[in-house]
């Protein structure tokens, strides 16, 4: 049976079910029952029969922009979240931002804007831009994390609450470390995985250092994070084209506020709400969550 939930707000929960029970059943598709999620008051929970591609466009129809996620069975608390950085878990590209220290923003974040609707090549991206930093001081990142880097609403309480229930927590991103490692610090990751910038001298070379860190990387992340945590079930969330296949290989893959590739292959969104909607979507009630 294939679960639906969906974030309505309260009082439209009734009109909102019933709209999505119509564009399911327009669609051929059965529904089977329709009820707000025990616990909440903002969650309608259908069980249908029938195709999840189908399913989620007669959703979309009836009730876009709206937090949802589609999964074979009632969703259950992973074991394991691999989560996205950039506009995922902070608001800001960071590298966009460090670009506007050295006057080059709009050049750059072009850049960055085509490569997450994956119309560039994400790794040649990647290196046309860095090397654009070339001799940009380091202390532009410290001044940047301070000025510019914040988190998205809901990050830390979706981590914490998620490590809480025993679940493994990694920050992967195609961003870089330096970045990185104070982000993960401040929201409580476990672990990180991202690109380096190369320095030297005080300044950045235009180089990175290692290999780079791209969606056949991210994937394997989370894979082997399964493995390595014998986890029953796996959640990812991020944002843009090089998150697909992390998105896809989760259980539940959520596209965050996302470019429409991201969105359309992950079979959760959040369009509406903040990253707590993942929690509400997984059914973990707020008097069980981080801080609450």
């Amino acid at each position: 049976m294939l679960i639906a939930r969906v974030i309505a707000e309260p009082s439209a929960l009734s009109a909102s079910g019933d709209k999505a029970v119509q564009a399911l059943e327009a669609a051929g598709l059965i529904v089977r029952t329709m009820d707000a999620l025990a616990g909440f008051d903002d969650v309608v929970e259908l069980a249908i029969e029938g195709e999840a591609a189908a399913a989620r466009a007669a959703i979309d129809s009836a009730l876009h922009p709206s937090d949802l996620l589609l999964s074979r069975g009632a969703p259950v608390v992973p074991g394991v979240f691999v989560s996205d950085m950039d506009s995922t878990m902070i608001g800001q590209e960071c590298i966009d931002e460090l670009a506007d220290f050295a006057g080059l923003k709009d050049r750059i974040a072009a850049i960055t804007e085509r490569a997450m609707q994956g119309e560039l090549d994400f790794a040649e991206a990647l290196s046309e831009r860095v090397r654009l930093l070339d001799g940009l001081s380091v202390d532009a990142i410290e001044q940047c994390l301070a000025e510019r880097i914040r988190p998205m609403p809901g990050a830390r309480v979706l981590v914490e609450t998620l490590k809480a229930h025993g679940c493994a927590t990694v920050l992967v991103t195609g961003g870089f470390h330096q970045f990185a490692d104070p982000v993960a610090e401040w929201l409580g990751f476990e672990d990180v995985v991202g690109n380096r910038l190369a320095t030297g001298q005080g300044h950045l070379t235009g180089g990175l250092v290692g290999d780079i860190v791209d969606s056949s990387v991210k994937e394997r992340v989370l894979r082997e994070a399964v493995i390595r945590h014998d986890a029953a079930a796996s959640l990812a969330t991020g944002d843009g084209a090089n998150d697909i296949p992390m998105l896809v290989a989760a259980d539940y893959g959520f596209a965050y506020h996302a470019k429409p590739k991201a969105r359309a292959a992950a079979n959760g969104a959040i369009d509406r709400g903040d990253l707590t909607s993942v929690l509400k979507l997984l059914g973990i009630p707020q008097t069980d969550w981080a801080g609450a």
